[in-house]
């Protein structure tokens, strides 16, 4: 497994299943058929130790409220599995899964999506044939090593989408879900490509075009940055490399900019003999309206108020 993330996009839990309809109290499974994938929904109501959850296909998981903690490959190990994180399974892989502090009135609630192998397919082959990678990391493949994910907002937004459609009742729930399906693996893919590169951009910035802009964008974080200045970086011409970029990554560069802008900003808040002000210069923003409208608008709350809830929690 990749190292523990910061939780990511959270996804807006689903409604809980009334008590006396519950089945157990233990990974009580809710399960919606469509053409291409089985969504299932597992609540939790009590504290629990090594459950193990297995499906043949590949799985996507996502978590909606609550706490897991995933046994690694490693022994001993575990992974802190929060809201704003999934995970992908590999076909036929377990799950192995406590619940430190689950009860009836703080459950778990998390999906697990089984897709469809030739779905999957279509979808790689789809990408390699109108949207071929740019650089020498191969065609779009299924490679589930980074599979603990942290939520981008596209991805978030694609799978709220998806869960609205169980409880819809018009015709057309297949059709919707099958292209939403399509879009998930697409964001997914996307999703993976930029974890690989964040975390190997160091050691391919050398050969690798997109590698080599990141590590400049992480350089030149608290600077001004335009768009031209990373296609010179990338050598390529402007509108290519905007293309290609988001294209390559799921976001435009911009937007990528901003999103790495706010992590920093996140990270410095955190210290609490830095003034809000200080943190946004330091994070890049020139201007404080500014860097707190795009603050909110990205994680729900101002920068005080996210400084106040971590602080609360710390303490």
């Amino acid at each position: 497994m990749t190292k523990v993330l910061q939780p990511g996009k959270t996804i807006s839990p689903l409604p809980l299943t009334p008590e006396r309809q519950l089945k157990t109290l233990v990974e009580n499974r809710t399960a919606f058929n469509f053409n291409n994938c089985e969504l299932n929904i597992f609540e939790t109501h009590q504290r629990s130790e090594r459950v193990l959850l297995n499906f043949r296909g590949v799985v996507f998981t996502a978590m909606l409220r609550g706490k897991k903690m995933v046994h690694d490959s490693q022994p001993s190990r575990m992974v802190e599995y929060l809201p704003g994180e999934s995970f992908v399974l590999p076909e036929s892989a377990p799950m192995l899964i406590d619940f430190p502090e689950a009860s009836q009135e703080n459950p778990t609630q998390c999906i697990a999506l089984e897709i469809d192998k030739q779905k999957i397919k279509d979808t790689l082959c789809l990408l390699n044939e109108r949207y071929p990678r740019l650089e020498e990391t191969g065609p779009w493949q299924e490679d589930w090593a980074h599979y603990h994910i942290r939520n981008t907002q596209e991805l978030a937004d694609t799978v709220q989408r998806l869960l609205r459609l169980p409880f819809e009742t018009h015709l057309y729930k297949d059709v919707l879900a099958d292209i939403t399906l399509q879009e998930l693996l697409v964001r997914l893919l996307q999703t993976q490509a930029r974890t690989w590169l964040l975390d190997q951009s160091e050691t391919l910035q050398n050969r690798h075009r997109f590698a080599a802009v990141l590590v400049y964008i992480r350089q030149h974080l608290n600077e001004a940055i335009t768009v031209q200045q990373l296609a010179n970086v990338a050598c390529m011409s402007k509108p290519h490399f905007f293309r290609s970029f988001k294209q390559e990554l799921g976001v435009s560069p911009l937007d990528f900019i901003l999103q790495e802008r706010i992590a920093q900003a996140k990270a410095l808040l955190q210290d609490p003999l830095l003034s809000v002000s200080a943190a946004a210069y330091q994070s890049g923003f020139n201007n404080l309206t500014h860097f707190s409208l795009q603050f909110k608008k990205q994680e729900g709350l101002t920068p005080s108020e996210y400084r106040r809830q971590k602080m609360t929690k710390n303490f």
